[in-house]
């Protein structure tokens, strides 16, 4: 008898988490590593909303809460959502949870019954179609190229669709390619949605507030009302707030897919961190001045970054609208042999070579389902992402 459950098989270690593994275990012995493969902002977590979160500690906020979330939360949410997409929500309809990943996996375990299919543009986060599988589900996915700016047309959707569909996952903008949809983009998608009444929606909006040159992501139900019986709205505070390790995500939702949630987090994790909480209502009710700073910066490195890989051979690389990644095409480097005598046949085979030869760490396209790829994370210094791409460069220009 095995020890380990065959559903375990239908999953993969995440692929980001193993790179920026190996990439930490380098610099530890000492070797010269710039690390651009890990999603998460370098900018540390505002001073007010530390401060709050040392203050509920002393008030002796550290006990259980509601598994579904303190009250203060979930109105803090509702309002977030009310100011920032014209969403209304009642407390009823909210869940927090221990990161965004959390509300990923308790929707679709919650949902999700053998042989029903999730429909998942392509390039995506690692986490959606492995957490579908988990739950027995079929991923189906929808390839969506750098031409067409990495975005899924209302045609393809349509295509996609079959009776066994029940969900659309949609990251926007999205995880790794910073690629956004405008509400006037969303209508085309909303449009076909309308026409399956069995197919509901799961729109991880995480990466909201970081978007650049103006563009304004929208989000499904700000496009069409009408869905709001069949769509989670998911987003938290680790990439807007720089709280990653904070570990908090939430969602609004039909009342009883709430209530499913609610059971099956109960019977897993139970509530997320009360003293996390107390820092998450800080986050979304006090000062937001502190996401427009940051948004700055990393536009400004969106801009350097793009301009410095489009220089270097065999690179292409589109400009995205938002969250902090870019996705670049390395197809023309495919066939070639690196200055260390490495034959480049995959993107992956690229990305081992880049960080063993020249010391930057990036994740491959497969990883995303979509070779010929690679991403990188520009959440780190300026310093270090011109260095990286002048490694990057000189690597690309030293193949035959």
């Amino acid at each position: 008898m095995n020890l380990i459950a065959d559903r375990l098989n239908r999953i993969s270690p995440s692929l980001t988490i193993a790179m920026t593994a190996k990439a930490r275990a380098l610099k530890a012995a000492g070797k010269d590593v710039i690390g651009l493969s890990s999603g998460e902002p370098d900018f540390d977590t505002p001073r007010n909303v530390k401060d709050a979160a040392i203050a509920a500690i002393e008030r002796g906020e550290t006990k259980y809460t509601d598994v579904a979330g303190t009250p203060a939360l979930r109105k803090a949410v509702c309002e977030k959502f009310k100011r920032d997409s014209g969403l209304d929500y009642k407390p009823e309809e909210i869940i927090i949870a221990t990161g965004g990943k959390q509300v990923i996996f308790d929707a679709l375990v919650a949902t999700i019954n053998p042989g029903d299919e999730a429909i998942i543009p392509a390039p995506c986060w690692v986490s959606y179609p492995d957490i579908v599988q988990l739950a027995e589900g079929t991923p189906v996915i929808v390839q969506c190229g750098q031409n067409a700016g990495f975005k899924m047309t209302g045609e393809q959707l349509e295509a996609a669709i079959t009776p066994k569909t029940k969900w659309l996952i949609l990251n926007n903008p999205c995880n790794p390619t910073g690629a956004a949809y405008n509400a006037e983009e969303l209508k085309k998608i909303t449009d076909v949605l309308m026409k399956h009444p069995h197919v509901w929606v799961f729109t991880d909006d995480i990466y909201e507030k970081l978007n650049y040159d103006g563009f304004k992501p929208a989000t499904i139900l700000e496009v069409e009302p009408r869905l709001r019986d069949r769509t989670v709205t998911m987003n938290g505070c680790s990439k807007a707030y720089a709280m990653t390790g904070w570990r908090i995500g939430f969602a609004g939702a039909p009342v009883h897919l709430i209530k499913a949630m609610d059971k099956l987090q109960g019977q897993s994790t139970s509530n997320t961190s009360s003293v996390s909480q107390a820092a998450a209502i800080e986050a979304l009710t006090g000062p937001q001045e502190s996401i427009e700073e940051m948004r700055k910066v990393y536009e400004r490195r969106r801009n350097m970054v793009v301009e410095m890989l489009n220089q270097a051979p065999g690179i292409r690389c589109h400009k995205p609208e938002g969250a902090f990644y870019v996705f670049p095409d390395m197809r023309g480097c495919i066939g070639k042999t690196t200055a260390g005598g490495k034959k480049i046949e995959t993107d992956e085979d690229f990305t081992i070579a880049l960080l063993e030869e020249v010391g930057v760490a990036t994740v491959h396209g497969a990883a995303f389902l979509s070779p010929g790829h690679f991403r990188i994370s520009y959440a780190t210094s300026d310093e270090a992402l011109r260095e990286a791409c002048t490694r990057i460069q000189k690597f690309c220009a030293g193949m035959k």
